[in-house]
């Protein structure tokens, strides 16, 4: 019988560098929070405590199942709180174009916990499933949909791209002369054809010999990277000077494209370095927090291995008492 994924428990999910997001958010009394990735309230239930019963917080998410967990926040929370369904790269411009200010914005990407444990969501290439992988389950584009017709060129590109897949054109191979017998239903499936479609060494190497491609229909699926990089000037609009952005990011593709975003917003003037003086105009918006992302230590991991990977950088919008410093 699969879970009933309108009972959340207290296990389904375990926020990440949870002590590291609140300081560098450093969220205080009378407040606005956005918590642009609500999930299971992990994070937003800490930063709604940090509020201290003054301040608001704003919960975005795409995923339905996110409601009921909500709504047992919300009981608690002593905090004016409202959830917005939906993608936070389409929820963030419209709060951003309607003036919505914020004082501290959390993202914590990719999927999650709540989301892996639920055989039936097809996330996880350890469990038999269907072959779904959506976040926002009333979106029509499913993970089958990918693999079974999508043509081989575009399954080899987001192989490479979103996965990193050094055998993508085997693997791509491997999908399509399978889907010509009969049309790929269930995670097991799809697992079996990638392990027959790479050299028996490679099979037995460092991860699961799935991760990869499971990670890269994850993307594709939920277009999370362009979704990613609508967010973040969003983002960066909705702040009040002075206001902190942090963002959680679970492999190299997110973790890059929030890198340059911060390198960029932190530059000064842009004239060529012969020019005697500045006529470009142009001030830095953003001051990192660190110049290095926060990583979880050994007794985190240790509790939470999916932590393992995680890696925060946060950044203060300029012009604000905290953005002069």
């Amino acid at each position: 019988m699969l879970p009933n994924v309108l009972q959340p428990s207290a296990t389904d999910h375990v926020p990440v560098l949870a002590a590291e997001v609140r300081a560098c958010l450093g969220v205080r009394p009378g407040e606005t929070v956005v918590d642009a990735t609500f999930g299971a309230g992990g994070h937003g239930a800490l930063l709604a405590a940090d509020l201290q019963g003054s301040g608001k917080l704003i919960a975005i998410d795409r995923d339905p199942t996110a409601r009921t967990y909500f709504e047992r926040f919300e009981k608690h929370a002593r905090v004016q709180a409202r959830l917005l369904r939906g993608d936070f790269g389409v929820v963030l411009p419209q709060l951003a174009a309607n003036g919505v200010r914020a004082d501290a914005i959390l993202l914590d990407l990719g999927v999650s916990s709540m989301q892996l444990d639920r055989p039936e969501r097809g996330f996880s290439y350890a469990t038999d499933a269907p072959l779904d992988m959506r976040m926002d389950t009333s979106q029509e584009l499913t993970a089958r949909d990918v693999v079974n017709e999508w043509p081989e060129r575009e399954l080899v590109t987001i192989f490479r791209r979103y996965g990193e897949e050094r055998y993508a054109r085997q693997i791509a191979r491997g999908i399509v002369r399978r889907r010509k017998e009969e049309p790929f239903e269930r995670t097991s499936e799809l697992v079996d054809t990638i392990k027959c479609s790479i050299p028996a060494p490679a099979r037995f190497g460092e991860g699961h010999p799935a991760k990869r491609v499971f990670q890269a229909l994850r993307i594709a699926v939920n277009d999370e990277l362009r979704s990613l990089e609508t967010a973040l000037p969003a983002a960066l609009e909705m702040l009040r000077p002075g206001g902190r952005l942090a963002v959680i990011s679970f492999h190299s593709l997110e973790d890059r494209i929030v890198k340059q975003f911060f390198r960029e917003k932190e530059k000064g003037c842009t004239c060529p370095p012969d020019f005697p003086i500045c006529v470009c105009g142009h001030e830095p918006e953003l001051r990192a927090v660190q110049r290095r992302p926060v990583r979880p230590g050994e007794d985190e991991i240790a509790a939470n291995p999916r932590s393992a990977s995680a890696r925060l950088r946060a950044a203060v919008k300029v012009g604000g008492p905290e953005g002069e410093r």
